[in-house]
């Protein structure tokens, strides 16, 4: 967690910051009497980034990172919960939501359906819910990569699978021998469109967000090109139905 912390910071890392935060926000359409469920808070910065007057729960199942968001937080009555949104729900989550977000927390999980179907079961009727994911048709774990196309000038996108479901070890910090090791999941588009759809669910925008990043140097024009072709992340936003 310690680690996790010094990469994203207390208000997220350059993504979160250039990309995530910038595009959601305003999506979100929050007001004082909003009620937001954090799906995988993990140290809580969406509950800094939003309106202190909302209700807000923030739930993580790494404690250590939980003290991290409670520490940060300076609004006393938003809330965090230990608690693994794929396992049966706790009697303290005895309320609904008008929103729930999950920002890359559901990719980490090995059967996110199961947090979806927790998720729907804390949601009011016609509440909003926006899922945040590495793209999953361009930004595959270790079976995607970059490619250059000396003839043509041109850096590709190379998936070597995509349709199987997959389980994949990342190392936190390759460089270090006693880098901490996180597991990431992939399941392909259709998985998280039937997922949703099974728990009444019905998606009303799709957004694919690129990288702002700026490359220089020889091949800086494919790189630029290229960055702005193949999305880096993906946002579903949905509505439960009544």
């Amino acid at each position: 967690a310690n680690d996790y912390h010094k990469t994203v910071k207390e208000d997220g890392h350059y993504y979160h910051k250039k990309v995530i935060l910038p595009n959601l926000l305003p999506l979100l359409s929050l007001t004082p009497d909003s009620s937001v469920l954090d799906i995988g808070c993990g140290q809580g910065i969406l509950e800094r980034a939003i309106p202190q007057a909302c209700d807000y729960l923030g739930i993580d199942l790494s404690s250590s990172l939980l003290k991290i968001a409670k520490k940060l937080s300076c609004v006393h009555k938003h809330q965090f919960l230990l608690h693994d949104l794929t396992l049966p729900l706790k009697k303290e989550l005895g309320r609904q939501f008008s929103h729930a977000i999950a920002i890359l927390s559901l990719q980490n999980m090995q059967n996110p359906e199961l947090a979806i179907a927790n998720t729907a079961s804390l949601l009011k009727d016609g509440a909003k819910f926006f899922l945040v994911l590495n793209h999953p048709c361009f930004r595959i774990p270790r079976v995607s990569s970059w490619g250059y196309d000396e003839s043509k000038k041109l850096i590709f996108r190379r998936l070597d699978r995509y349709l199987s479901p997959l389980k994949v070890p990342i190392v936190a910090h390759p460089s270090k021998s006693d880098s901490a090791t996180t597991v990431s999941f992939h399941f392909p588009l259709a998985y998280w469109a039937q997922s949703l759809f099974k728990h009444n669910f019905v998606i009303n925008n799709i957004q694919e967000w690129t990288s702002p990043k700026i490359s220089a140097g020889k091949r800086a024009k494919a790189e630029n090109f290229s960055r702005k072709e193949f999305p880096l992340f993906l946002l579903i936003a949905c509505t439960k139905l009544t």
